[in-house]
């Protein structure tokens, strides 16, 4: 680091990166917070020339001058390591800002890139010649770097003031509003299938399920251990002694479990306890869950029916999708139930369960009859954006209620319109960004 977070952004540290639909940015920033989180697959760490790496402590993050983390605790190849820990995108960012030279780096036992380092950047000159371990965390990371990018950004609207925002959408006519809301919910969609598409081959699908669902119950706080947690006691852990494990888990991370501002009902001792209820109410859950792709199918098409042109219909797609009894059967087909429903369940649906059966059918390829155009992405596309809204800050809620985007009884609250919200903020993220907290 060459000084405080806010001139480290401004020095350039920021990578731009084609994405599903234009261009996004990654900061040295939100890399450092990925490593301080701990939110990449930690059980299987390599560095650049095949040392196996455990990370005990990731340091303490240092947001003046110096390495980003210090005093952090390691084991390579089993052999204690302590010492500081500098990120940077790429390996030859190094040398560029001159480490080597820098006193203040001297302390630094591990180089942590995001992207994989050429073949002759195994190692990183350190201080008085020292080889320093190069780790590229690219290929452990959970999801893309869009995926990341988003959620950064997502993070930073929430809990803000929206003063701003009710100002501009109160300048834009309805029908263009909501022409650019569902354009950008269905962007959200077709990201969410992207990144349910790219967990799959990694894990399969009953793995990719179990991942997504307790990542889902993490809520934002505990994602990264949750995710370590679902690497560490797979499926099969679960369906032999589900509480026992959820004990084993809740004391695997019990150093990364965040409290502090989580509701009770949310916290990780809960939610494991809730899940193992889940999985001794369904241990094959996720082949149940593929076995309703056809009756999805079905609910979608009949939405699609009802909910074509510039109006979804909400309302009306849901009755003739008969989505409350289908959430119900859904519920009870895969165990989710036992969570306790409310919000989480349709966050679970809607972030979890419809992207990962999208993205499978889409693997499978498309079945007989299939008309031009059709993709198993956009038969559950219908469905997706009528869907009940799930976990939403209150602020922008109020908000779509303000616009007449969502509230009343031909027009309640639903997922799309709230992700194409989201969509919009994003793509106009520099008017809403007040810093890279």
């Amino acid at each position: 680091m060459t000084g405080n977070a806010a001139e480290h952004e401004a020095a350039g540290m920021v990578a731009e990166m084609p994405g599903l639909d234009g261009a996004f940015s990654f900061s040295e920033n939100l890399l450092q917070k990925i490593w301080l989180r701990g939110d990449f697959d930690r059980a299987s760490l390599q560095t650049a020339d095949g040392r196996a790496l455990r990370i005990v402590h990731p340091g303490r993050w240092n947001r003046l001058a110096g390495p980003d983390f210090r005093e952090a605790r390691l084991l390579l190849d089993g052999q204690p390591l302590t010492g500081d820990v500098e990120l940077h995108l790429y390996a030859a960012d190094w040398q560029a800002h001159a480490h080597a030279h820098d006193p203040a780096y001297a302390d630094v036992v591990l180089h942590v890139v995001l992207f994989p380092p050429a073949a002759h950047e195994t190692f990183t000159a350190g201080a008085q010649g020292r080889r320093l371990p190069v780790l590229a965390l690219l290929s452990y990371l959970h999801e893309d770097l869009e995926a990341y990018a988003a959620e950064e950004a997502i993070e930073a609207l929430a809990g803000r003031p929206v003063t701003e925002l009710r100002a501009l959408l109160a300048t834009l006519p309805r029908e263009a509003l909501f022409d650019g809301i569902a354009l950008h919910a269905e962007k959200r969609w077709r990201q969410k299938v992207r990144f349910a598409g790219q967990r799959i081959p990694r894990l399969g699908w009953e793995a990719a399920c179990h991942h997504a669902a307790l990542e889902v119950l993490g809520y934002r706080m505990n994602r990264s251990p949750m995710l370590a947690v679902a690497a560490a006691f797979p499926l099969a852990a679960w369906r032999a002694a589900p509480d026992r494990t959820a004990a084993a888990a809740r004391d695997a991370e019990r150093e990364r479990w965040q409290q502090r501002g989580v509701r009770p009902a949310n916290r990780p001792r809960v939610r494991l306890a809730q899940y193992a209820r889940w999985i001794a109410a369904a241990p094959d859950w996720p082949s149940r869950l593929r076995e309703a792709w056809p009756r999805l199918q079905a609910a979608a098409a009949s939405a699609a029916e009802q909910g074509r042109g510039d109006d979804w219909q909400v309302a009306a797609a849901r009755r003739q999708a008969k989505l409350r009894p289908l959430r119900e059967e859904l519920a009870r087909l895969t165990g989710a139930e036992a969570p306790g429903g409310g919000t989480r369940l349709d966050t679970f649906f809607c972030d979890a369960a419809f992207p990962l059966l999208a993205a499978q059918a889409q693997a499978d390829g498309p079945g007989p009859g299939a008309g031009a155009g059709a993709g198993p992405a956009q038969d559950l596309w219908p469905l997706w954006r009528i869907w009940l809204p799930g976990d939403q800050p209150d602020e922008l809620a109020a908000c779509l209620r303000e616009t007449g985007l969502s509230g009343g009884r031909d027009n309640p609250a639903c997922h799309g319109v709230f992700q194409g919200l989201l969509g919009w903020l994003l793509a106009r993220s520099p008017v809403f960004r007040t810093g890279t907290k």
